[in-house]
């Protein structure tokens, strides 16, 4: 069982900055790459950021530039700084995680809870 608690999100004004994280848990022998995905209510959830445990990285046009994913594979942890908020940045945004369980190659792959990112005008 992996666990993936997601922390960080909030309210903030357009030009702000916002902090997400998120932590694997449970039985987590390495991690293989983590990322960050929103949605919108009726519209389907994309990709933002994404990183390996070696840390490429791979950014939606839409904030590159503005977000940073950062990896901290002794905690099992991945963040999301981002900065120059825009209204458009609000939605709900996942965690989503690709770990390795055990040495022999098991693979796990989940989602978070979600947490909320509002960005006012």
């Amino acid at each position: 069982q992996v666990q993936l608690v997601e922390s960080g999100g909030g309210l903030v004004q357009a030009g702000g900055s916002l902090r997400l994280s998120c932590a694997a848990s449970g039985s987590v022998f390495k991690i293989k790459d983590m990322g960050w995905y929103r949605q919108i209510p009726g519209e389907q959830r994309e990709s933002v950021a994404i990183i390996t445990n070696e840390g490429s990285t791979n950014y939606a046009d839409s904030v590159k530039g503005r977000f940073t994913i950062s990896i901290d594979n002794a905690k099992n942890t991945v963040y999301l700084q981002m900065n120059r908020l825009k209204p458009e940045d609000t939605a709900v945004y996942y965690c989503n995680a690709l770990v390795w369980y055990d040495q022999h190659g098991g693979t796990w792959h989940g989602w978070g809870q979600g947490t909320q990112v509002t960005v006012s005008s």
